[in-house]
C-alpha cells in the first residue's frame, strides 16, 4: 500500500502540518495547497512543502492528520 504524506517544515525540520492519504489526487492536491500557503518570506527563511511516499501507516508521523 502506498500512502502520500504532505508536511510542511520550518527551517529547523520542525513539522508545522502533516495530512497523510491513500489517495494520491487528493495527496497532490494537499501538496499544491500546501506549497501555495508558504509565503515568499517562509520560502526564502528555509520552509517547504514536501510530498513522499511511505508504505506502512507506522511510518507516518503521529501529529498528522489521517485521510482514508
Amino acid at each position: 500500500m502506498t500512502i502520500w504524506v504532505n508536511e510542511q517544515i520550518d527551517p529547523s525540520g520542525m513539522i508545522h502540518a502533516c495530512i497523510a492519504t491513500c489517495n494520491e489526487s487528493q495527496a497532490k492536491d494537499c501538496h499544491d495547497s500546501f506549497q501555495n500557503n508558504l509565503t515568499e518570506t517562509q520560502k526564502a527563511a528555509g520552509w517547504v512543502a514536501q510530498l513522499r511516499t511511505v508504505n506502512s501507516w507506522d511510518e507516518v508521523p503521529v501529529n498528522s492528520l489521517k485521510l482514508n
